[in-house]
């Protein structure tokens, strides 16, 4: 895993204002004590990498001190922009949610941007929440965890589960989305599980990957009208929220070429930290499917985390 050293921790008693260096910082659940932007919000913490600085510092032909763009953490030895919301930051007992990389610069309004001319802290600082708080002081080091996204398919077919014929829309699922945690940079587990057509084993598997917190579950087949059809009926129950208009979309877009999609019972909604997608069965409709809902994915993501991204 990277790792990056805390080479100054600052703290400031008004927003909006550069930080000054002190010897040691407490974090608690709502942030650093004494510092302005403690509280019960997302944003408790923000870093900066001494990377970034520099690389700023070459651009204006100024040099700058430690906080002078409200940092509470100056750091060095790795790029911290490149982290993503949900990644964790690590030393002993302590540990750091990221929540938000960048913000909106306020431009002249903003003391700091006043005091600086300019500001590198919209574009490549973080900031973080506190999951674990401690005492902390320059020269930390600090463990840099991506957080990994775990996503199960369950397909459901009681004729591929017998070996009559090979499933092809769970492996379907699988590439496509492979493909978009690849493209967003989302380091993830994909499980595979290939069931008959029966209420009870849905349900009991459903169930396991709920306790487990799997972040997202796709189920194909099983979504028609047919004697067999069992899936939306035996997720619903399952469900704390539901989300209806995705899939209501996804049948109004395609039922203009194909009229039966709209005979689809499709659902999609949140079960405990679960966020649960019912496909169809066959490779087209959960090619569709996949594309669309993928498209709501990080955002649902991060929605979960309770940010407001």
């Amino acid at each position: 895993m990277p790792s990056f050293q805390i080479l100054s921790v600052n703290v400031s008693e008004q927003k909006g204002i550069p930080k000054h260096s002190v010897s040691e910082i407490h974090l608690t659940p709502d942030g650093i004590e004494s510092d302005a932007h403690a509280g019960s919000w997302h944003r408790q913490v923000s870093l900066l990498a001494i990377e970034s600085i520099q690389k700023f510092e070459e651009q204006c032909g100024k040099k700058f001190r430690f906080g002078d763009f409200a940092e509470n953490m100056t750091t060095q030895g790795f790029l911290l922009y490149t982290a993503k919301p949900g990644d964790r930051l690590r030393c002993g007992q302590i540990e750091l949610e990221v929540t938000q990389i960048g913000k909106k610069c306020h431009g002249t309004g903003c003391a700091v941007y006043h005091h600086t001319g300019a500001c590198v802290m919209p574009k490549e600082g973080i900031f973080a929440r506190v999951l674990r708080g401690g005492k902390l002081q320059a020269g930390a080091i600090f463990e840099f965890v991506p957080k990994s996204y775990q996503f199960d398919i369950i397909t459901l077919s009681t004729r591929a589960y017998q070996g009559i014929y090979a499933d092809l829309s769970g492996p379907e699922t699988a590439r496509l989305l492979q493909t978009f945690c690849d493209e967003k940079g989302w380091p993830c587990n994909i499980g595979y599980h290939l069931i008959p057509d029966d209420a009870t084993l849905l349900h009991a598997l459903l169930t396991k990957l709920i306790h487990q917190q799997s972040d997202f579950i796709f189920t194909t087949g099983g979504t028609g009208v047919g004697p067999t059809d069992i899936t939306p009926e035996t997720v619903k129950p399952l469900l704390q929220r539901e989300i209806p208009g995705i899939m209501e979309e996804i049948r109004r877009k395609y039922s203009a070429a194909n009229p039966a999609a709209l005979l689809s019972r499709s659902i999609a909604g949140q079960s405990g930290n679960s966020l649960i997608f019912t496909l169809p069965g066959s490779v087209k409709a959960v090619r569709e499917y996949t594309s669309e809902i993928c498209v709501h994915l990080e955002h649902l993501a991060y929605m979960r985390m309770g940010l407001g991204h």
